[in-house]
């Protein structure tokens, strides 16, 4: 194997599929990227157990060549020292050639390294995926679908099916839920494509998965990406790129009845106001034990927040609502999880709707009906 090719687009396809890359695994070419110079161009490959990243770089793009294949091959390489060499190699154009033994030389200016290769033929196969149920959906909207839920996700293995995402396709509506059993947070998206036979289904997709996901879309965010699901497995397809996670495993609980139908009383906020008093009230909240900070309603459209720590002290704060309708409310809460969902809500404007002291409430925004965040309160005495 045989070619050259930009030391700059060569970069970034590393950095896109290392994130696929396991530091420790029971498969040991697996701590590897694996590279397929073909006549169409180089493809890059990284895989874990969870998910697998293909960035291909063509031979040309927009009149600028990008690759020159001389002999076509493949090989894999240990993506850590692969990735360190080609970021610090000196000049703009790197040649890479592959002998027989899987000795590589990659040379670069009057900088070459000579490293070992595995052989790419051990490499697992990327599962093959028909597009039998399968949409499009703009990056952007992805991105935003994405970090307005994943931040919700549980964080331990206690309960697997709670570290990932629900994804309800239902009609031409995608609802994403994420929960970790003391929060919740909704998105609903508008799809392009309808479903045949207008059948519903649901899937649950890691988190992490997601999270590193968006990472790469980022970067190219105005473009449309295809999505295919299977029984185990979703592939993300964009330009120049395919992202495969496994689905999770399992029945994920009906979060449906947990959103509360009514409320007692409506309290509408300054976002940014509020979301600063409760991150001040934190402060010392951080320091105890579960990051609790207490809001009542006062009269005149005052808000009241506090926070008290045995070992360091208290905090009270008062702030004006934008209005308070119905019955006063004393509650308590993670700060964490309030300052969480108000970032994810990402209006100037929301609605804490509560329905009791020790049941659920609900944060809404005029400005996007799509989304729904839900924070269980705090038992305090």
């Amino acid at each position: 194997m045989k070619f050259l090719i930009q030391k700059e687009r060569l970069s970034k396809s590393i950095q896109d599929v290392i994130k696929a890359v396991a530091s420790r695994t029971t498969i040991p070419i697996l701590i590897g990227i694996k590279i397929d110079a073909t006549d169409e161009g180089v493809a890059l490959t990284g895989s874990n157990s969870d998910i697998s990243i293909k960035s291909f770089i063509p031979k040309e793009e927009n009149d600028t060549e990008l690759v020159d294949i001389i002999e076509p091959g493949s090989i894999v390489l240990q993506a850590r020292f692969f990735s360190e060499i080609v970021r610090k190699l000196p000049d703009s154009i790197i040649e890479i050639t592959v002998d027989d033994q899987f000795k590589t030389v990659i040379h670069s200016g009057n900088a070459e390294f000579v490293i070992h290769g595995l052989d790419a033929e051990e490499y697992p196969r990327l599962p093959i995926i028909d597009s039998e149920h399968s949409f499009t959906m703009p990056a952007d909207l992805l991105i935003t679908l994405v970090k307005q839920t994943v931040f919700a996700v549980s964080q331990t293995e206690t309960r697997p099916i709670l570290t990932g995402i629900h994804w309800v396709f239902e009609n031409n509506e995608l609802i994403a839920v994420a929960t970790d059993s003391h929060r919740l947070a909704l998105k609903k998206a508008t799809l392009q494509t309808e479903f045949a036979n207008n059948q519903a289904y649901n899937i649950v997709i890691p988190g992490k998965s997601l999270s590193e996901l968006i990472k790469i879309l980022e970067d190219n965010n105005q473009t449309l990406v295809e999505i295919f699901v299977t029984t185990n497995q979703i592939l993300f397809k964009a330009k120049n790129l395919l992202f495969y996670s496994r689905l999770l495993e399992g029945k994920y609980p009906n979060t449906a009845k947990l959103i509360p139908t009514d409320n007692k009383t409506k309290v509408k906020i300054n976002t940014k106001e509020f979301l600063q008093a409760v991150d001040r009230a934190s402060l010392l909240a951080r320091e105890g034990k579960n990051n609790v900070v207490k809001f009542t309603t006062m009269e005149q459209n005052m808000i009241e927040i506090t926070s008290y720590t045995p070992e360091i002290g208290k905090v009270v704060e008062k702030v004006k609502s934008l209005s308070i309708e119905g019955e006063e409310i004393k509650i308590s809460f993670s700060a964490k999880y309030m300052i969480d969902a108000l970032r994810a809500i990402d209006g100037s404007e929301a609605t804490i709707y509560f329905t009791g002291t020790m049941r659920p409430f609900v944060i809404k925004t005029d400005q996007d009906e799509t989304i729904l965040q839900l924070i269980l309160p705090v038992r305090t005495f």
